[in-house]
């Protein structure tokens, strides 16, 4: 059976097929922001920014990655991928191999519970960094979910706010002001995870 291709919902710019159900994912907005556009790509971020955004993002991978792994001890395509993440960071690894590890990452989550789906989502998202910069905030994203996932339902929102905002600290200075503003922006699109 050939894959479904992606469909448009109100409110997501394109779903995925996951499980045998459409999935809203977080993507790039309609108009893609510059600041987050390579400049070998016509847009405005260096490749040291580049690199920041990946390392924040497998930063937030890897503080959910145990989540996966409790669940699935056997199955290290989540760790893989941050660790192709980082290779590429370093200059190790080309952007498609960091591409490659992130499908490896996505096919890891199927199945799974919320916590551990959303984790190895997460993992998949940061190393997709490497391709589109813009996916940083898909794995912070898939984190916070994951934090919130993985606790009873009347502790969910304060998981989620106490991942968002380890999650903050964690961001480079060089990188803060970009991030946090890009948050605001496509909170929505986010599942609102970053809303204040």
């Amino acid at each position: 059976m050939a894959p479904l291709p992606p469909r448009r919902l109100a409110g997501a710019d394109t779903c995925s097929f996951v499980d045998g159900r459409y999935w809203s994912v977080p993507i790039l907005p309609k108009e893609r922001d510059p600041r987050l556009i390579t400049v070998r790509r016509g847009g405005t971020l260096t490749d040291e920014h580049h690199r920041l955004l990946a390392d924040w993002a497998l930063l937030c991978a890897e503080h959910v990655l145990h989540l996966f792994e409790h669940q699935q001890p056997g199955d290290s395509r989540p760790h893989e991928a941050i660790d192709v993440g980082r290779a590429w960071i370093r200059g190790e690894v080309r952007m498609g191999d960091a591409h490659r590890a992130a499908f490896q990452a996505n096919a890891a989550a199927r199945g799974m519970a919320d916590p551990a789906k959303f984790a190895a989502l997460s993992a998949g998202q940061a190393v997709a960094v490497a391709h589109v910069a813009a996916h940083d905030l898909g794995a912070a994203a898939y984190a916070i979910r994951a934090a919130g996932a993985c606790v009873p339902a009347d502790d969910a929102a304060q998981a989620r706010v106490k991942e968002r905002e380890w999650q903050r600290v964690q961001l480079p200075a060089a990188v803060r002001e970009l991030v946090l503003d890009d948050q605001q922006r496509r909170s929505a699109i986010c599942w609102n995870v970053f809303d204040y």
